[in-house]
């Protein structure tokens, strides 16, 4: 082992175990919590320049911080949640080499499961009912423009999740629909610059199924909530897997839509 080696390896130990406890201050911490300079590191922990930089490098890996350089440096803090869970599944997923038709069946079995939590929530007419009906006539308003509607439409899935009580169930089940999200997105865009979106007509139902999903939740009737949901989400993947069934899950494009939803979080 050279000389090099040997100064690494404490180096690196040490750069982890700053690394650890400034991982547990920023998950335990608010979100306006921010991470003090690289001058104060050094001081609080007591190690050197090079063991601080590592260990905002490994945060920046785990997408916990992103270090800026120069005159106006310093490290900005990300609280991770169910969005950039879903661009890291996505990777895995990729990696595995898993097709949409494999995504859209595993949410056919997870996704229905919300929107009866949904119906069940006892203060479901303040929290869901209210959010979902806003959706539903900014879609209606939308049937017109392939890709703005596709957009407004999957919030609607968005917010169906969004809204289930259960926090483990919520973040799994989110990360799935973000990844659908964005493969539909690109499949309208992809449409739309062929002039082969679906009508009108077509988004219209859409439309309506969603505001009768509403209606059950609203109600209460969980059941129906569930089948009504499970039985539109089957015919709404059918489109797009009748042309990209054998298609790999795409993380990229599931990352360019974390970034553009990167403001939106539960409204619970």
């Amino acid at each position: 082992m050279t000389t090099a080696k040997r100064g690494r390896v404490p180096q690196r130990r040490i750069a982890e175990t700053v690394a650890a406890e400034l991982r547990t201050r920023i998950l335990a911490g608010d979100e306006n919590y921010r991470l003090p300079t690289q001058d104060q590191l050094v001081q609080d922990f007591g190690v050197s320049y090079p063991s601080i930089r590592e260990a905002l490098r490994i945060l920046e890996t785990e997408g916990l911080v992103t270090v800026r350089r120069g005159n106006v440096g310093g490290a900005e803090v990300h609280r991770p949640d169910a969005t950039s869970a879903a661009y890291h599944l996505g990777l895995a997923l990729q990696g595995a080499r898993v097709t949409l038709g494999d995504l859209a069946a595993g949410l056919r079995m997870l996704e229905p499961l919300c929107a009866a939590e949904c119906a069940e929530r006892p203060d479901r007419a303040d929290t869901v009912v209210p959010v979902l009906a806003e959706n539903v006539e900014k879609s209606a308003e939308l049937v017109a423009d392939g890709m703005a509607f596709t957009h407004t439409a999957r919030e609607f899935h968005d917010l169906i999740v969004q809204n289930t009580p259960n926090l483990t169930v919520r973040y799994v089940v989110s990360t799935l629909v973000t990844l659908w999200s964005a493969q539909e997105e690109a499949w309208a865009e992809a449409l739309t610059r062929r002039g082969e979106y679906p009508s009108g007509d077509e988004a219209a139902a859409v439309v309506r199924t969603h505001q009768r999903i509403v209606t059950e939740i609203a109600a209460g009737r969980a059941a129906e909530a569930e089948r009504l949901y499970r039985t539109h989400l089957a015919a709404t993947q059918a489109l797009v897997l009748e042309r990209f069934d054998d298609g790999v899950v795409n993380a990229a494009s599931a990352g360019a839509r974390l970034a553009a939803h990167s403001g939106l979080r539960s409204r619970i």
